[in-house]
């Protein structure tokens, strides 16, 4: 043997037992991080966590041709770990069927390899010590409790049981506000005395964990729940104005960082039957975790990137909620919103609610399936979209309805899964009147535009009206009916249709037939203000030939100065339409206060059936005595003068009509 081999052999076995040294070491090592693992520190929900966190990690990047598996195997465990991806890339876009599937998969964890039992799990949340809960742990074990009876209804019941929706005076406050304090939680708490099993705790640390990790922190079951939505980061303090109060107001910061004065991380707000409740018992607890969530909240479908340079994103989660998300430096904060439609309750007798409800669901019927243009007005959250899935019951199956949105909103298919519908919406590369020139050619029914908002909308909704369409039905945001017609009149002007306000005035009282006003008050109730109906002014011919027969040249001047009067009035201060209300909210009432004119019901009976007709026939005699078969031009004009809505102009169109007749006598 010579030196060089020997040489070799003493480097491997340097090597070798190199490497034994080194794997003994990391096996102390490991059976050292094992010992920590089972210490009673391990048990907070931070380390918990991390497990979590790292645990699915490893499952969902793990190398299934390494492990040396059968093929019916790997098969199986392929599967698995594509259901697993799936599952956690869908939990975040508000799949309830995907939380439950990561929920289910946490708690396995946690009890058959983490070692969470019935000591320990107090770790985490102090259950055996009811003083050292947190409202929101309070909260969680009440939101629980209430789960497990009512379901998605949970917070609904809570809040009806312990009359939380009311106006209060809190602390800090020098008027009252629908507000839900810590110590309203604290006392249902107490009240309620809950016996929580040992599955109950793990289930509430798991959903802690869950919304910590994939959900929507504090307010994850919140968002779950049939309410009318919620949002947050809508009051507090932002971190921008947090610096500027340290160089100036010392005291004033001391307030904030003693949590005395809430920051925007503390505001969480939900939207309730109609009325705005600050849930005060309820963070995120850092400007992070907001940041978090609402950069998460808004991903479904992929819209595009929440950026600086695009402030906001409008987008729908998998639910069919729609949400809104905003970050600085556009707003002031980051701050997202969450609007909730409930499909199940869009029926008009479940939304109109007050003494007189029978005619004004009639009427609203009616109008439905005479084929009538109609706009449902009213302010943010007064519930024009839930109106809007409540009327489209009344459409008769025949009709193919095509819907125009600007997110999608009304999810009609979930609702009238058997009806020919088909929703669109403008995309970054494809504009909404794209939209509508396609939807022109899908022999469609009825067009309904989600929201008349911006000017290109309403420049597609006078143009679905007039040609594209039977009916159309829209919503928007006008206070008035003379508001609404201006609106649409200046969105035309502005969107480059019509050059001139008239002849874009005109197109519009066209194709309006009917305004449903809704209103929430102050209280929160929500109810139709009104149901206005248009009335278009017909041109006629004023002029005469008078000055034919006058002899001197001063007379035929008068009288040729009359027809110039006739014509300058029509030309600078023509009306176009009148407006008068069919019926009205008095005294917490619906009362039909004037008759439809002719022209809507000899409109809406050519488009109703053979046994709608007879109804509505009787309708308008049992409310307004009238026949519509001998309905007469004159009882219409007789009607109006006795129009209480804009009635000073209504005498106009009589004195027009008896000055025609009398200059047709004269000519002849």
């Amino acid at each position: 043997m010579n030196l060089k081999n020997l040489i070799a052999i003493i480097a491997v076995f340097i090597l070798a037992i190199t490497y034994i040294v080194y794997n003994i070491k990391k096996k102390a090592k490991e059976e050292t991080e094992n010992e920590v693992e089972v210490d009673d520190k391990t048990y907070t929900l931070d380390m918990m966590v991390n497990f979590v966190k790292k645990r699915l990690d490893e499952i969902t990047k793990v190398n299934l041709y390494d492990i040396g598996l059968s093929e019916e195997e790997l098969k199986r465990r392929k599967n698995k770990k594509y259901e697993l991806k799936k599952a956690l890339k869908g939990c975040t876009y508000g799949d309830v069927n995907d939380k439950k599937y990561i929920k289910e998969l946490i708690y396995d964890l946690l009890a058959k390899e983490y070692g969470v039992n019935e000591t320990n799990i107090s770790k985490s949340i102090p259950f055996d010590i009811p003083s050292l809960l947190t409202a929101q742990d309070k909260f969680d074990v009440i939101i629980h409790e209430y789960k497990k009876e009512f379901g998605y209804e949970a917070l609904t019941q809570i809040i009806k049981k312990y009359n939380l929706a009311v106006l209060k005076y809190v602390a800090g406050e020098s008027k009252p506000c629908y507000v839900i304090t810590e110590q309203e939680i604290s006392d249902i708490y107490d009240q309620e005395n809950f016996n929580l099993s040992f599955a109950d705790k793990l289930e509430i640390v798991v959903q802690r964990i869950y919304q910590r990790y994939k959900g929507y922190s504090s307010i994850d079951e919140i968002r779950d729940m049939n309410i009318d939505g919620v949002s947050g980061g809508v009051s507090g303090l932002p971190e921008s104005f947090l610096s500027q109060v340290a160089q100036t107001d010392g005291d004033y910061l001391s307030q904030i960082t003693e949590a005395k004065v809430p920051r925007a991380c503390d505001s969480i707000w939900i939207f309730f039957q109609g009325k705005s409740i600050r849930l005060a018992f309820l963070s995120f607890g850092t400007e992070s975790e907001l940041k978090r969530v609402c950069q998460n909240i808004y991903k479904y479908n992929n819209p595009g990137q929440l950026s600086d340079t695009n402030g906001y994103k409008i987008n729908e989660m998998k639910d069919g909620s729609r949400v809104v998300v905003v970050r600085p430096s556009m707003s002031e904060t980051w701050a997202f919103f969450v609007r909730k439609f409930d499909t199940k309750r869009a029926t008009l007798e479940q939304i109109v609610r007050f003494e007189g409800k029978e005619e004004a669901i009639e009427l609203l019927k009616f109008l439905v399936k005479g084929a009538r243009i109609i706009a449902l007005t009213g302010e943010q959250g007064c519930g024009k979209t839930t109106m809007l899935m409540a009327m489209i019951e009344n459409i008769y199956e025949t009709m193919n309805l095509r819907i125009t949105e600007t997110a999608f909103e009304l999810h009609l298919r979930k609702i009238y899964p058997t009806r020919n519908i088909l929703s669109m919406r403008e995309t970054e590369t494809i504009a909404g009147q794209e939209c509508l020139d396609v939807q022109k050619k899908t022999d469609g029914s009825v067009n309904i535009i989600g929201e008349v908002a911006t000017d290109p909308v309403a420049s597609w909704m006078i143009q679905s009206a007039q040609v594209a369409s039977k009916f159309t039905l829209f919503t928007h945001h006008a206070k008035t009916f003379p508001n609404l017609v201006t609106a649409l009149r200046n969105s035309m002007l502005r969107a480059g249709v019509f050059s001139d306000e008239k002849t874009a005035e005109e197109q519009v009282v066209q194709v309006l037939n009917f305004d449903i006003h809704l209103v929430k008050d102050f209280r929160g109730r929500r109810y139709i203000e009104r149901i206005t109906e248009c009335i278009p002014v017909e041109e006629k011919n004023e002029y005469t030939f008078d000055y034919r027969k006058e002899k001197t040249l001063e007379g035929k001047i008068e009288k040729f100065m009359d027809n110039a009067t006739v014509y300058f009035a029509k030309t600078t201060n023509r009306e176009l339409y009148k407006y008068r209300n069919i019926m009205e909210f008095h005294d917490d009432a619906y009362v039909l206060v004037n008759p439809i004119s002719e022209e809507n019901i000899k409109g809406m009976r050519e488009n109703m059936d053979d046994s709608d007709i007879g109804a509505f026939d009787a309708f308008l005699q049992r409310n307004w005595g009238i026949k519509p078969q001998k309905l007469s031009s004159a009882e219409v004009i007789e009607d109006l003068d006795q129009v209480p809505v804009g009635a000073e102009d209504i005498d106009d169109i009589t004195k027009g009509n008896n000055s025609s007749n009398d200059s047709t006598q004269k000519t002849e």
